[in-house]
């Protein structure tokens, strides 16, 4: 098979012919049909996360369909789209995992990062983290819902009950939680970087009542943001955006340092927390979620072979929407 390959990080991704891999007793085996190009790839690429499973196949948006079945896989049958997101396994014993949480299980391994993901046109997955994917969105268009819809929706959760919700980065996954949001009847205020009319008309096409400058005051003071933008600077801008009791969510796995910023933004019960990975329970109840009311996602569909040109084009802002990377 081919695969795009990290032999080491700072470097481009080396396109290499490797042994189809088989599959484990609890494994599946995917022929990828489509795989996303995250930011989270970006920071393993670039080496921002540490000690990534070298050499490596990165990508954690898989969409495929099962080709071999190990022999104690019971969930899915030959020839069934599946969906693989960015947890790969937990240790299933540690209190995280006992009590609910198992996206903060020490033990966890991740795909695309600790285990070989879908830059490939095969990859292996354990079908305990995999997912049955909605029906009425093709490969193409479901692939990004596996990370940015995911991790989107696990920040608007966290972001409480929000009436005036700001999205700082509107890209991959702000686009999709946009669409939930205004869904539930949220106004929706879209931070951009200056000057990329791009993500500010795709902003208002999808419901947002303002996009701007990530630099400019929101028209009016916000109940919560999220920001998507790995950007730590952006955190006193938006705690200057929100109102009393407002909440910040910082989305990102990486996110540069937050710079000092005075007490008073913080004061007044505002409130900054950061969400980690993804659990289960949150894939099985946003893919229902995305079953019932269509989400569009904007994507920018590139071959196997230009992964590296893909994630170029993501680190210096010329994807709108989200990239994906067509593997068959």
């Amino acid at each position: 098979m081919r695969a795009m390959v990290l032999d080491r990080p700072g470097e481009p991704l080396r396109l290499d012919r490797r042994k189809i891999p088989e599959p484990g007793l609890q494994q599946v085996l995917v022929k990828v049909a489509a795989c996303g190009v995250c930011r989270t790839d970006l920071h393993v690429v670039d080496g921002e996360l540490p000690h990534p499973e070298l050499p490596l196949v990165p990508g954690h948006e898989i969409v495929g369909r099962v080709a071999a079945l190990g022999g104690e896989v019971e969930r899915f049958s030959l020839g069934q789209r599946v969906g693989v997101p960015w947890l790969g396994w937990t240790c299933g014993q540690c209190i995280y995992c006992l009590s609910g949480r198992e996206n903060l299980c020490a033990a966890a391994r991740f795909t695309g990062y600790t285990l070989d993901g879908g830059y490939a046109e095969y990859a292996v997955a354990d079908q305990r983290y995999c997912f049955v994917l909605p029906d009425g969105y093709d490969d193409v268009a479901a692939a990004p819902l596996l990370c940015a819809g995911l991790i989107g929706y696990r920040s608007l959760a966290m972001a409480g009950d929000p009436a005036r919700l700001g999205l700082y980065g509107f890209g991959a996954a702000a686009h999709i939680v946009a669409q939930v949001a205004t869904g539930q009847g949220r106004q929706v205020f879209a931070f951009n970087r200056p000057g990329d009319t791009a993500a500010a008309q795709l902003a208002m096409s999808l419901g947002a009542v303002w996009a701007g400058s990530s630099l400019d005051a929101p028209p009016e003071p916000l109940d919560a943001a999220i920001i998507f933008a790995p950007v730590g600077a952006l955190v006193p801008q938006a705690l200057a955006a929100v109102g009393k009791g407002g909440t910040v969510v910082c989305a990102g796995i990486h996110m540069s340092d937050i710079p000092g910023f005075p007490y008073r933004l913080l004061w007044e019960e505002r409130m900054v927390r950061s969400v980690a990975n993804l659990t289960r329970a949150d894939g099985e109840a946003f893919l229902a979620l995305a079953g019932r009311i269509h989400i569009h996602t904007a994507t920018d569909v590139r071959p196997l072979d230009q992964a590296n040109r893909a994630l170029s084009d993501l680190r210096n802002g010329r994807v709108t929407g989200a990239a994906v990377l067509r593997c068959e």
